[in-house]
């Protein structure tokens, strides 16, 4: 299959690797979004003051630690998360967590148009439709060219969202009598911390899977685990500050909503199409490399379809986003519990040349683990993400070295079939 420049059907070169520094604003430009403002506003009205920073960073931590294992194989490998799939899932098999990871990036790319344009039609009064379209367009363009794009746009968006951020919530905060005042508001409507813990972690995990995709460029494992938790754990919870932070003192969650109560229009709407903007640029990247393993086109191509696609779904997928969020939090996790648990067990196997090893055509336990994980997350007490992951984990472990054992000889297949 041919190779494109984002090495969709390869390791990525000694050559191409990056620096933790470049690594680490693409990856703070994914985790810079404004749904994590939203789910911050929620827990900020639903928890006291100790309560929200302890499940915000608890959660974060426990995202953080997951980021990092898939981080570390990912830079130890130079695969992306698909291509890893192929150890564990097989080489058809892996193409059901790349339909599953890559479709859901675009879902996430459609309500990100959204995100932005609504806002900005609210408060300028321009048509919203064309907002999606233009902003869409934009958008899907920069993706074109692949993860230097990437690297240029979020080291310019992460310090202006980081700036014009936290002065805008220091304002807020004032307005309302400060820290004190905050400490001492009681929740009208109490949430659950569980509850609260599972949508710290659920917020983000299904772009965190995907992990591999941007820290492969990493020239070092060690390096790619510090990158994966200062995204996931710094900052992200700092999403969640400005979200809990706007909730409390003007009633909205969104930092852009915020700043526009403030008066503050063109920078609202700045940091609004930044924050967007990088987060839906890092999806349709992951969702190009996820369509590529089941095509074998490029990842370059599919990406900017899938940002055709999830522009014109805009709006559907704006108005089901509650359900979405909840179908990800149980759906998604257990893929890569199975990335991880295979990498631990058979972690020599990756050391190997990647264009000569062979790969199952499907790892049906793959599969059965993902199921048993989504059931795990579902029916089981305790945080629905972290009981998906650890479902996926245990049951792989458990039932794959049994499968292997008494069916040694199932027929394998070269990675290029």
């Amino acid at each position: 299959m041919s190779q494109d420049n984002n090495y969709s059907q390869g390791p990525v070169p000694l050559a191409a690797r990056k620096g933790v520094i470049s690594l680490t604003f693409v990856m703070l430009g994914l985790t810079f979004f404004s749904a994590s403002m939203w789910t911050g506003g929620t827990l900020g009205t639903g928890l006291s003051y100790n309560d929200f920073f302890l499940a915000v960073l608890f959660g974060n931590l426990l995202l953080g630690i997951y980021t990092a294992f898939l981080g570390y194989i990912g830079s130890k490998t130079g695969l992306s998360t698909h291509l890893l799939a192929r150890y564990s899932f097989g080489i058809k098999g892996s193409w059901h967590p790349s339909f599953l990871l890559g479709g859901t990036q675009v879902g996430w790319f459609g309500v990100g148009v959204a995100m932005f344009a609504i806002p900005v039609s609210k408060a300028t009064g321009l048509d919203t439709n064309m907002l999606i379209m233009v902003s869409g367009l934009l958008m899907t363009v920069t993706i074109f060219f692949g993860i230097s794009a990437l690297t240029i746009l979020s080291a310019i968006a992460v310090p202006a969202i980081a700036i014009l951020g936290s002065y805008s919530v220091w304002l807020a905060v004032n307005d309302v009598g400060g820290l004190d005042h905050l400490r001492a508001i009681v929740p009208e409507t109490p949430l659950n911390f569980s509850t609260a813990l599972a949508l710290v972690v659920g917020s983000f995990i299904s772009a965190g899977t995907l992990t591999a995709d941007f820290v492969r460029f990493g020239r070092s494992a060690k390096g790619a685990v510090l990158v994966a938790l200062i995204a996931f754990f710094l900052g992200n919870s700092l999403m969640f500050i400005f979200g809990a932070a706007g909730a409390a003192a003007v009633g909205q969650a969104d930092i852009s909503d915020v700043m526009i109560a403030q008066g503050l229009l063109i920078p609202a709407i700045v940091v609004l199409g930044l924050n967007i903007w990088t987060t839906n640029d890092n999806a349709l990247y992951a969702s190009g490399l996820g369509f590529a393993n089941i095509t074998g086109l490029s990842s370059r191509t599919l990406s900017v379809v899938n940002g055709i696609i999830g522009t014109l779904t805009a709006l559907w997928l704006y108005n089901n986003f509650v359900g979405w969020l909840t179908f990800l939090s149980a759906a998604i996790p257990p893929i890569g519990g199975v990335i991880i648990a295979d990498y631990l067990m058979n972690h020599r196997r990756y050391a190997a040349d990647f264009s000569k090893v062979h790969f199952l055509t499907v790892n049906w336990v793959a599969i059965l683990a993902v199921a048993i994980g989504i059931a795990a997350g579902n029916y089981l007490p305790g945080i629905v993400p972290v009981n998906a992951v650890l479902g996926g984990v245990v049951s792989y472990m458990l039932f794959n070295p049994l499968v292997n054992r008494k069916f040694v000889k199932l027929p394998e297949v070269g990675h290029a079939e």
